[in-house]
Order: structure tokens, then C-alpha cells, then sequence
């Protein structure tokens, strides 16, 4: 926990009290002791201090500054496709960590229908998981959250409202996601910047990869195919290197 999140109905007149999850890795991992300064944060909002005005076996009371704003994002929205629920719950951290800002969890031919009924997409332990990422990378931005269940109506009537560079990871690409890259830099810079297409739309597939005619789906919303290589991977760690490519890739 690099910053301490609240949410903005538990902060009154700059004191906020914690309770819970957050008091208690305060207490036995940070312990600070009364007086001591520690990194806050208000969800959807700024960052600052927070004093340590009292510190208990039930609570933790601190008086709060906010005089900073969150450090910018990568503007990446991941389109993912529903892995299973451990997996997921791992996805979900830390490709908030690496600053993806909207989730798409879409519906594919190798996606097991029970994963939807995962409680993990509840929205009380995915806001969990989502501030356990931001509160790694000292961010206060929740990412949004989309499920869709049905592959075709997200590639016919969605895909196409959404804005940015289409990327999509598979096997059976030939080019590398670098090559891709300074490709399709000239024209991501120059031509449509005004229309928002410096920012990234991700779109990784499930264990074994989108089929065929999803892959084609894809290609027809003017996605870009590329391969990491060789190397099989799971989802999880293919999300993660990929994610870290593209940060490096924008940072040049």
C-alpha cells in the first residue's frame, strides 16, 4: 500500500477515519506512531499528507491535505477476454497498476460461460481489486469496469464507438508488436491525433487465442494483428508484458 485510498464520503472537515483492510496494514506493515506523515489519497480526486492523529486497535484517524493531482495516465483500455476467475483477480491488479483505464470483459468461443457468474465480478470485490492496484501505483483514478456476454453485438455496436489504436495480440501474427508500433507511429501522430487515436485499445484473447472469425471481427475495426513470439504464455503474464512494451513504447 504506496498511498492510502478513502473514498470522498469518508473524509469530514480534512479528518478521515479507516477501519478494516487499510487500518490494519497501517498498523502492522507502515506502523507509524502519532505525528507521522503518510501518502493519502481521495478516490477520483487529488493526493496529499495525512497526519497520524490517532492510532488504535480499531482505527486509524488521520488529518488530510489533497494538494496534488494524480500522476497522468497511459490512456489504455484493455478489451480482455473473460479469463478464469483467479486469473482474472490477478489481471485486474496489476493491469490497474500499469494505468489501463477502462476493462472490457467480453464473451469469445473459448470462454467457459460459468465464468460469468463469478462473484469476482461483483461490484463490491472488483472495486477491492481495482483499489488495491491503484493504491500499488499511487493513483486515485478507478478504472471502469464493462462485462459483455455476447461476442458479435461488442464487435458490431461497441467496438466501433470506442477511440483509439487497435492492437490486437495473436499467435499467429508475423509482425512484432515494435514493428507494428513504428509502422503506424507516422500516422497515429499526424493524421488522427485529433481524433483520439494516440490512446490504445488492447485486445488480448483467451487461453488457445480468439478464433478465427473473431480475429477477422477485429481486423474489419481497423485492429492491428502482432505476435509476442514464440513463446506460449498465460493470459495474466501476457497482459502484463504487453502492457509494459506499450509504456515503454509511448515513453520513446
Amino acid at each position: 500500500m504506496n498511498l492510502v485510498l478513502f473514498e470522498p464520503d469518508e473524509q469530514r472537515q480534512g479528518t478521515v477515519v479507516l477501519t478494516g483492510r487499510r487500518a490494519d496494514h497501517i498498523r502492522n506493515i507502515l506502523r507509524p506512531a502519532a505525528g507521522d506523515t503518510l501518502r493519502v489519497g481521495e478516490i477520483n480526486g487529488a493526493v496529499g499528507s495525512g497526519v497520524v492523529e490517532k492510532i488504535d486497535e480499531a482505527s486509524v484517524v488521520l488529518t488530510v491535505d489533497l494538494d496534488r493531482k494524480p500522476p497522468s495516465l497511459p490512456d489504455i483500455e484493455l478489451i480482455l477476454a473473460l479469463p478464469r476467475p483467479i486469473m482474472l483477480q490477478r489481471i485486474v491488479k496489476q493491469a490497474t497498476t500499469l494505468g489501463v483505464r477502462r476493462f472490457h470483459l467480453i464473451r469469445s468461443r473459448r470462454v467457459e460461460k460459468s465464468f460469468f457468474h463469478s462473484p469476482i465480478l461483483g461490484p463490491e470485490k472488483m472495486r477491492s481489486l481495482l483499489t488495491e492496484g491503484l493504491e500499488q501505483a499511487m493513483d486515485t483514478r478507478l478504472p471502469e469496469v464493462r462485462v459483455y456476454h455476447r461476442f458479435k453485438p461488442f464487435v458490431e455496436d461497441v467496438l466501433p464507438t470506442l477511440v483509439g489504436y487497435g492492437l490486437l495480440a495473436h499467435p499467429s501474427a508475423t509482425d512484432s508488436l515494435s514493428v507494428v508500433w513504428k509502422n503506424s507511429r507516422k500516422n497515429r501522430s499526424e493524421k488522427n491525433r485529433e481524433e483520439g487515436r494516440n490512446q490504445i485499445l488492447l485486445a488480448v484473447g483467451p487461453e488457445g487465442g480468439f478464433s478465427d472469425y473473431e480475429c477477422r471481427q477485429f481486423l474489419r475495426q481497423g485492429f492491428t494483428m502482432f505476435t509476442m513470439g514464440p513463446r506460449i504464455l498465460h493470459v495474466d503474464t501476457a497482459v502484463v508484458a504487453l502492457l509494459a512494451q506499450i509504456l515503454l513504447l509511448q515513453a520513446g
